[in-house]
């Protein structure tokens, strides 16, 4: 229960447990399940949300709440990723600039259109709709043990996500991601098509870091947060069965 509170401390602003509560390995296996926490709070706002007003407005109430409950914490990483990764800066002039508290134009932009993503998918939401902003969350926040898995901290000095990497990640960590996986049973072929998609952008982005810079930081996996949790909100509005 400890390294469970420890994860939904570090991931969220709910207030469980004594704050003294941190456990940075412990708690890995846990973030799947935090994401399960979160959906679980949205689906059921969302569902009251929806007496009250149509679904244009909820999915924005939605989108807030759903900022509100994380602190803005993977949003704050979503802009210092893309400041420091777009553009033709090296490695370290990269890492420097995500470490800089302000935000620039592209992380403003990165923002902005990663929620405005996010609005646009929970708006088409329909026949699953509780079942998919219980278990979306859950995928995103799970997408991150790869990235600590797979790739190297880029910040050996020091860092908001240091305490995570040392020792290579198990595979028996991955086991909070079963319960998103045999969820999506119930989608039927849109089950098959959110797992798909989650596993394409995720072996992506991770491509993408490890081309980039041969790294990933905290604001990385914030930032790999924050675009799947968007993007399999929107995609999994594509197939026709």
């Amino acid at each position: 229960m400890k390294k469970l509170i420890s994860a939904i401390q570090f991931l969220t602003i709910l207030p469980v447990g004594k704050t003294s509560t941190f456990d940075a390995k412990g708690m890995i296996p846990f973030f799947p399940v935090v994401g399960i926490i979160l959906g679980l709070m949205v689906a059921i706002f969302d569902r009251l949300a929806l007496m009250l007003w149509p679904e244009q407005v909820v999915a924005v109430l939605n989108v807030i709440f759903l900022v509100v409950l994380t602190g803005s914490f993977h949003l704050d990483g979503l802009g210092d990723t893309a400041d420091g990764l777009f553009g033709h800066r090296h490695r370290e002039k990269a890492l420097a600039i995500m470490k800089d508290s302000r935000v620039g134009v592209m992380g403003v932009v990165a923002i902005v259109c990663g929620l405005a993503i996010k609005w646009g998918g929970i708006v088409g939401l329909d026949v699953h709709r509780s079942l998919l902003l219980l278990i979306i969350p859950s995928y995103a926040r799970g997408s991150i043990l790869f990235g600590i898995k797979f790739l190297e901290y880029g910040r050996p000095d020091g860092g908001t996500g240091h305490a995570f990497f040392g020792k290579t990640l198990k595979l028996s960590a991955f086991w909070g991601l079963l319960i998103p996986l045999s969820i999506s049973i119930f989608l039927g072929w849109t089950g098959l098509w959110l797992n798909f998609v989650f596993v394409i952008i995720t072996v992506s982005i991770l491509f993408y870091y490890n081309r980039r810079i041969g790294c990933i930081t905290g604001d990385m996996m914030g930032a790999m947060i924050e675009v799947l949790e968007s993007a399999l909100f929107l995609l999994v509005l594509t197939p026709n069965p």
